[in-house]
């Protein structure tokens, strides 16, 4: 069973794939493996890498070669690998053809990052590309900030996302969150502990006026303060830290 979920992306945008890199790039289950702006660059790529490629993200419209080409010689050289559409492209029959080379997803412009994340772990669960569990623990994480408006640009929402995985993995760190779960936050992003703290309390800030109102009572009405009308970071990351194993029911090994 393989570690990670390998990406290619084919975009002839350099802003979007540098942007894709960038948000996957300390993502533990996501990599992506290589980007090309070009038809014909995509399509070499993957005819001499077939086997560290788990997912295409491509777009139709690109130099060269397009899309549907290249979905077109793949399925004539019976080269089978999930393949999400992402484009601005509205033309129905276009579309109708994509889809008939059994495309996984397909995803219009400009896309959501956080969106992106979730299908590619989904075409991970179903290939069985990383344990099960894991994969499940990110997919559950991804769609509850998703929900609670946490946006997915700002640092806060990876810091949320890793504290989340901690306490959930280490239940001794708990009541630990300023002394351990901070620190290894910072270290594993080359930043300081004050500031993690900053950019999660920035990032719950920013979701409380955003995110879904009924879900936000449903998962902190019982937490919090009365004097308070949002949680505090420590409230926040082990409540969904408790969430995420209810809903899970794993046991983290």
């Amino acid at each position: 069973m393989k570690n990670s979920i390998n990406v290619l992306v084919i975009d002839s945008n350099k802003e979007i794939t540098k942007d894709i890199e960038k948000y996957f790039s300390s993502n533990e289950v996501i990599k992506v493996v290589a980007c090309k702006n070009d038809g014909e660059e995509g399509l070499r790529y993957i005819l001499n890498n077939q086997d560290s490629i788990d997912v295409i993200v491509m777009d139709l419209i690109l130099p060269n070669l397009d899309g549907l080409f290249i979905l077109g010689e793949l399925e004539k050289r019976k080269i089978k690998k999930d393949i999400i559409i992402t484009t601005n492209f509205k033309d129905e029959k276009i579309l109708e053809e994509a889809n008939g080379f059994g495309i996984s997803y397909y995803m219009l412009k400009p896309v959501n990052f956080m969106s992106l994340e979730k299908r590619l772990l989904q075409v991970g669960l179903k290939n069985n590309v990383k344990s099960s569990k894991i994969l499940s623990q990110e997919a559950v994480i991804t769609d509850l900030l998703h929900s609670l408006g946490v946006p997915s640009h700002i640092r806060g929402y990876q810091y949320i996302k890793e504290g989340i995985l901690i306490v959930y993995r280490n239940d001794n760190f708990i009541s630990y969150i300023t002394k351990d779960v901070y620190p290894e936050i910072a270290k594993k992003y080359n930043t300081t502990p004050t500031r993690v703290e900053r950019a999660i309390r920035h990032a719950i800030e920013v979701s409380w006026n955003r995110g879904d109102i009924n879900l936000m009572e449903d998962i902190f009405g019982n937490s919090l303060n009365v004097n308070r009308d949002k949680p505090t970071n420590s409230e926040y990351l082990t409540t969904l830290a408790d969430r995420l194993k209810v809903k899970n029911n794993l046991v983290y090994n």
